[in-house]
């Protein structure tokens, strides 16, 4: 039976790379101009799903991390985990480490975000674009304010990750083909560094030091389990890997009530099966990396405790990340 999934699943993946390849070809010919959204995966990409044992159609999972200028996208697999598919350079972001605050202070959010297909943008001005989803009811139960926080192409940024425009169509290409597949959204984790022991002591010195504990807890299951937690907002809190005591899910509790009786199941530590290495490759992709900061500001301004004046000075952060 197995071989018979396989074998219908590689039939699948071929089938796919054909339809693309003849779509590429009649583009060549000028038969055929799609626009941005509608651009199938190229057929490199088609054959590094199928080699990871990926389905195009499959649930993906976006992780943004600031410091390092960098967004990952995971894929899930038949046997429920996610999988690395690619690491991304952001070509751009504003502000500085620190979740945002409010409207003008030019600060890329951080928290957990989800992504439904009417915050999928094919006519923004900036390429292509997905709404983050700013602010989520943590944000607002804080009185953060904002709007049309964007993963966007352009690699233009004020307050938003911006990507070049090549792989911002991947990127939401790869969103797409989610959605075809029946899923209703995709989560965003956004971070303002990797959430490991030794950054976190780096950094506990920061006034969102107490944020990024409870942030970390969301990196830390993802890291043992590679599946994505379910994370509720009450209490004024993000509480991260929790159910009711019958099992569902927390879905819209009142973020600044306090918290009902949770259950914390218990998760399982993710380990690959032998011969993974294909699926288990991390592929970094090569790419110009950015970062407009607000110099000459106050550190309150900055972390967007105040609106921020002026426009943001761009400063390069990083040469090219080498191709692994």
């Amino acid at each position: 039976m197995s071989a018979i999934i396989e074998g219908c699943f590689l039939h699948r993946i071929l089938r796919v790379v054909a339809v693309v390849a003849t779509t590429l070809s009649l583009a060549a010919c000028g038969q055929v101009d799609l626009a941005p959204h509608l651009r199938p995966l190229s057929k490199d990409t088609m054959m590094l799903l199928g080699k990871k044992g990926m389905d195009p159609q499959s649930p993906i999972f976006i992780r943004v991390f600031k410091e390092e200028s960098e967004l990952e996208v995971w894929k899930q697999r038949a046997d429920g985990h996610f999988y690395h598919f690619k690491t991304y350079p952001i070509c751009n972001w504003s502000g500085e480490l620190g979740p945002k605050h409010r409207i003008g202070d030019k600060q890329a959010p951080e928290g957990f975000y989800t992504v439904t297909r009417g915050q999928m943008n094919p006519d923004s001005k900036y390429h292509l674009a997905f709404n983050l989803g700013f602010p989520n009811s943590y944000d607002k139960v804080h009185g953060r304010t904002g709007e049309y926080l964007m993963v966007h192409g352009r690699c233009k940024s004020v307050g938003c990750y911006a990507m070049t425009d090549a792989l911002m169509e991947e990127i939401y290409a790869m969103a797409r083909e989610s959605f075809l597949g029946g899923n209703d959204s995709f989560q965003v984790h956004a971070f303002p560094f990797r959430m490991t022991d030794d950054n976190m002591r780096r950094h506990a010195n920061h006034e969102a030091f107490p944020f990024w504990q409870t942030l970390k807890e969301g990196y830390d299951y993802f890291e043992y389990a590679r599946q994505v937690p379910n994370v509720a907002v009450c209490s004024k809190r993000y509480v991260v890997n929790v159910t009711l005591k019958n099992g569902d899910v927390p879905r819209s509790l009142d973020a600044a009530a306090s918290c009902p009786q949770f259950v914390r199941p218990m998760p399982v530590r993710f380990t690959p099966k032998p011969g993974e290495q294909q699926a288990l490759q991390q592929i970094v992709v090569p790419g110009p990396k950015m970062h407009n900061t607000h110099a000459g500001l106050d550190p309150a301004t900055r972390s967007g405790l105040l609106n921020a004046p002026g426009r943001a000075q761009s400063e390069p952060r990083m040469s090219l990340t080498p191709q692994h």
